[in-house]
C-alpha cells in the first residue's frame, strides 16, 4: 500500500567480497527477485566512489543489498550507519553517502550505508539491512564498533526510529532527520488534505478515489483556488492544514505556497497521494478538524468536521508502528515549512516519549529535508557530547503551541536564511 502511495512522486545473490572502490563502473548485478544491485563503487553518474583523504573504503553486496564502507586511519571506535530515505519503486537499488561523510571523517568516525535489498516504502527492509552493516563493517574491516550510532532521513527517520527499539542495545545515539517519526500519521495526513479540501469545495469524493477523482480534484482545486489566489473556503483549508501540519508557526503561508505550486503526476502536490491511499490504510474516524485556534469551534468548523469523509483504518501490517519509548539519546531536525513530511512527525514523536531522551530542533525551511551543513554538524556533534558525556543538548518547545506561534521559532537553531522567512534577530 505505502509503495504505491509514494509512486506519484517518482534472485537473492551470494555475499560478494569486501574491496576497495574501482576506477570503472560495472553494469548492475542481479539482487533480489525484480531487483538488480548497481555497482557501489560507482555513484549513480558514473563518478567513481573513492575515500576521502586519510581514510579507506570498502563496498560489497550482501544478501541483495550494497553497502559502502569508510573508515579514518586514526578511527576513534565509532561507527556511523546511515538509513536513506524514499527512492519510489525503480528495479534497480543503489548505495550513496550521508550528508555529513566528510564530517564523520574529520572527527575519527567511520560510517557504513546500505542501498536496503528492494526500494518502495520499505522499513522493515531498511531496519534489516541498516542493522546488518554493524556485522558488514566487522567483517569487512576486522574490527568491530565500540559505540554505534544512527541516522536517517525522511524514510530513513523512520527505519532510524523502528531500528532503535527493535534493537534497543545495539545504538548509542540516534539522529534522524526530517523523519517519518509519527510512522502511519503521515498518511492520515494525505488522507486529510484532500477529503477537507473536498468538504468545504462541497464535492463529494469516494474512499478509496475512483476514477472521477481527476474531474472531482479539478473542481476541488478551482472552488479552493490552489493554483489561483485561495478563497475563502480556500483559507479554511489552509488553516485546516497548518493545523494537521504542526499548528500555526511562522512561514507557513509560503510553505502552503510552495508546495501548492508543485505538482506530481499533474495533480497538486498535497491532493496526489489521494489516489494511491487504499481502504484500511488510514483513518481519520474521530479527527476534530480545526482552521482555528479559538476556544470554541466555529459554525464553519462545526459544518466541516459533519460533511467530512470519514474512513476507518483496519490494518496497520505494512507499516511499522514506532512506539516512541526512546532507550537512547535522540536528537532530531525538521523543516517547519516541510509539508511532505510534516513537522507534526516530530511532535507525535515527542507526546509519545514524554519528552524522555529525545530532543527536537526546529529549523526555518520550506523545503524537504533542505538542512545545511552547519546545522546538521552542529546536531551531531551535540548528540555525540549527549550520548558521551550525558550532558543533555537544548532544543526547541514544540509542544508548546505559543512558542511554536511565536515569529522567531526555529531561530534557535536555523543557520542561515531561507526564502519564506525574515532573518531572525542577532
Amino acid at each position: 500500500m505505502i509503495g504505491r502511495v509514494l509512486l506519484a512522486l517518482a534472485l537473492l545473490v551470494p555475499a560478494a567480497p569486501a574491496h576497495a572502490a574501482a576506477p570503472t563502473c560495472d553494469p548492475p548485478v542481479p539482487g533480489r527477485p525484480g531487483y538488480t544491485v548497481a555497482d557501489p563503487d560507482c555513484e549513480l553518474d558514473g563518478t567513481p566512489f573513492t575515500a576521502l583523504p586519510g581514510a579507506q573504503v570498502w563496498t560489497g553486496v550482501r544478501d541483495g543489498a550494497a553497502y559502502r564502507i569508510e573508515k579514518p586511519k586514526r578511527w576513534n571506535g565509532r561507527l556511523v550507519v546511515y538509513a536513506h530515505g524514499y527512492r519510489g519503486n525503480g528495479t534497480t537499488v543503489f548505495v550513496d553517502n550521508p550528508a555529513l561523510r566528510a564530517h564523520y571523517i574529520e572527527r575519527g568516525f567511520a560510517w557504513a550505508a546500505s542501498s536496503y535489498a528492494t526500494n518502495g516504502y520499505d522499513v522493515n527492509q531498511g531496519v534489516t539491512d541498516t542493522h546488518a552493516l554493524i556485522d558488514v563493517f566487522r567483517q569487512a574491516t576486522g574490527r568491530a564498533a565500540r559505540k554505534v550510532y544512527i541516522t536517517g532521513a525522511s524514510m530513513g527517520g523512520h527505519v532510524t526510529g523502528v531500528a532503535i527499539e527493535k534493537y534497543p542495545r545495539t545504538f548509542a545515539g540516534a539522529m534522524p532527520t526530517c523523519g517519518v517519526l509519527g510512522d502511519v500519521e503521515l498518511f492520515d495526513y494525505f488522507l486529510d488534505t484532500t477529503v477537507t479540501g473536498a468538504a468545504l469545495a462541497g464535492v463529494d469524493v469516494d474512499f478509496p478515489a475512483t476514477a472521477e477523482f481527476g474531474t472531482q480534484l479539478g473542481q476541488i482545486v478551482a472552488a479552493l483556488g490552489v493554483r489561483s489566489g485561495l478563497t475563502a473556503a480556500g483559507r479554511t483549508w489552509a488553516g485546516v492544514v497548518e493545523r494537521r501540519s504542526g499548528g500555526e508557526r511562522p512561514g507557513f503561508d509560503a510553505a502552503l505556497a510552495y508546495w501548492n505550486a508543485a505538482s506530481q503526476g499533474g495533480a497538486p502536490f498535497l491532493f496526489s497521494f489521494y489516489p494511491s491511499l487504499t481502504a484500511g490504510s488510514v483513518d481519520n474516524k474521530h479527527t476534530l478538524y480545526r482552521s482555528t485556534d479559538a476556544w470554541r469551534l466555529s459554525l464553519q468548523e462545526w459544518k466541516l468536521n459533519a460533511e467530512v469523509l470519514r474512513v476507518r483504518r483496519t490494518t496497520t501490517a505494512d507499516v511499522p508502528v514506532i512506539a516512541g519509548k526512546p532507550r537512547i539519546p535522540v536528537l532530531s531536525l525538521h523543516g517547519i515549512g516541510d509539508l511532505f513530511v510534516p513537522f507534526s512527525m516530530e511532535q507525535y514523536y515527542a507526546r509519545e516519549s514524554g519528552g524522555r531522551n529525545f530532543v527536537s530542533r526546529a529549523i526555518r525551511d520550506i523545503t524537504h529535508c533542505g538542512f545545511t551543513q552547519p546545522e546538521l554538524k552542529q546536531g551531531f556533534d551535540d548528540l555525540v557530547r549527549w550520548v558521551e558525556t550525558g550532558h543533555r543538548p537544548t532544543g526547541d518547545a514544540i509542544l508548546d503551541r505559543r512558542a511554536v506561534a511565536a515569529a522567531t521559532f526555529g531561530c534557535k537553531f536555523t543557520i542561515g536564511v531561507r526564502g519564506g522567512y525574515s532573518p531572525c534577530p542577532a
